[in-house]
Parts: structure tokens; sequence; C-alpha cells
């Protein structure tokens, strides 16, 4: 799971091109989910050394919106290469800010597979070798 966050977060940065599979994208949703909640709690532990929780809350909340800018463009990177790997363009995302319905058919979409073969966006991800052994093998 590390491995695919760091994956996004560092070598594809700002990469809006290619294809990103299914499994890198909620790997790295996944990473988002448990930073959140360490962001917390460690605002919270810090809040303990102040007579008032409000200060801890806020701590979090300060670190947390440095966190959200600073993981903005390697989250939307994400969201174009994944709607690239089911063959969508990335300004497709943009159905998401359709009051309800666009939420669901994003989440749908996000939970899609990819296509087989290559595509207008590039080569299928899953054919060209197999990211999960590459990145947990040992480069001699």
């Amino acid at each position: 799971m590390i491995e695919w966050y760091k994956k996004t977060v560092f070598e594809n940065y700002a990469n809006f091109n290619g294809r990103a599979r299914r499994s890198e994208y909620w790997y790295f949703v996944l990473a988002q989910i448990l930073i959140c909640f360490a962001i917390v709690a460690t605002g919270s532990f810090l809040g303990m050394f102040f007579d008032n929780t409000e200060d801890g809350f806020f701590i979090s909340f300060s670190f947390m919106g440095v966190y959200f800018l600073a993981i903005l463009i390697p989250y939307l990177a994400l969201i174009v290469r994944r709607m690239h790997d089911i063959g969508k363009s990335g300004w497709f995302y943009l159905v998401r800010f359709i009051p309800v319905v666009g939420g669901i058919w994003i989440l749908v979409l996000l939970c899609t597979e990819g296509n087989f073969g290559s595509n207008a966006y590039g080569p299928d991800p899953k054919e060209e070798f197999d990211e999960i052994n590459k990145i947990g093998s040992v480069e001699e």
C-alpha cells in the first residue's frame, strides 16, 4: 500500500498522462484515510498538552488543510489517469459536480475495471508488467 502511495505522490506527482489501475487508486485512497486519522490523533494528542481541547482540533485541522493542499495535484492527476484507464477523458471527472447522481456515477467509474489492451491514453498497465512485483522486488 505504501509503495502505491509513494508511486502516486513522488513518481507521478503531476503526471496527467497514461493510465492508473484500480489498485493504485484505491490503495492511495486507503493511505489518505489512514494519514488523516493519524493527523487527527496527533492533533488530539498535542491538544492534551493544552488546557483547551479546541486547540487540539485547531492543530489537527491546520495540519489537515496543509496536507490536503499538498496532495491536491497528485490526487487530481491520479483521478485523470484512472479515467483514462476506463477510456474516458480526464474532463469526465467534472460529472462529479452534478448533485447526488454525479458522485455516484464517478464512484461506479472508479470501481470499474480498466479497458483491456491499449486505448487512446496508453498501454494497459496490467499487460506491461506486474507493478506490484516490480515495486516489491529488490533491484540489484
